[in-house]
């Protein structure tokens, strides 16, 4: 079977890996009330375990607020213990089927520590991105070794997946920044 390299395929595989870095990030509690700070959280309910926003509607009323507004009033309870297993660090405070959930103000330590998080996620982000890299450039060498394309054919999208590659780890870099800066404002 002979090896066939697309381009497009590679982009793709580096863009899955950036999408995945800003979706991590954006879990990352910055100080501001976020829908997305929820993500995580699973609830019990019906039997199965499910996604918070299966059973209620999140919404950010205020800048340090976030409103969980739940669906079904024999679910607040499971709710609430969800949101409080889940080490957000968020006390629920439970009015009929409203949870109110106060963002409370960050410390400069949890700050640089949430930051030393965000630059681990970038890094799996840039690992991930070099291992698409190596993965089409060794699909090339097997297509050029079996002759389906000739040398300088190969050097040519070689340099294409090196290009790919610099604008991906680019991208990552700037994504990093605006988190880091986000994270550090007061």
């Amino acid at each position: 079977m002979t090896a066939s390299f697309d381009i497009a395929e590679v982009k793709r595989r580096m863009e899955g890996a950036l999408n995945a870095l800003k979706h991590e990030l954006g879990g990352l509690r910055t100080g501001r009330a976020s829908s997305s700070l929820l993500e995580p959280v699973h609830v019990d309910a019906y039997g199965a375990s499910m996604q918070l926003s299966q059973v209620a509607t999140i919404s950010v009323p205020e800048p340090r607020l976030i409103s969980v507004q739940v669906w079904d009033r024999g679910m607040v309870g499971a709710v609430e213990k969800a949101i409080m297993n889940s080490n957000l660090g968020l006390n629920p405070q439970t009015e009929g089927q409203v949870i109110r959930l106060r963002i409370p103000e960050m410390t400069q330590d949890r700050r640089k520590e949430l930051v030393k998080v965000a630059h681990k996620y970038a890094e799996s982000a840039r690992v991930a991105v070099r291992h698409v890299r190596r993965d089409g450039l060794d699909i090339l060498k097997k297509t050029e070794k079996d002759g389906a394309i000739g040398e300088d054919e190969e050097k040519r999208l070689a340099d294409q997946v090196q290009k790919a590659t610099d604008a991906m780890i680019a991208e990552i870099d700037k994504t990093l920044a605006s988190k880091e800066k986000e994270i550090m404002q007061v």
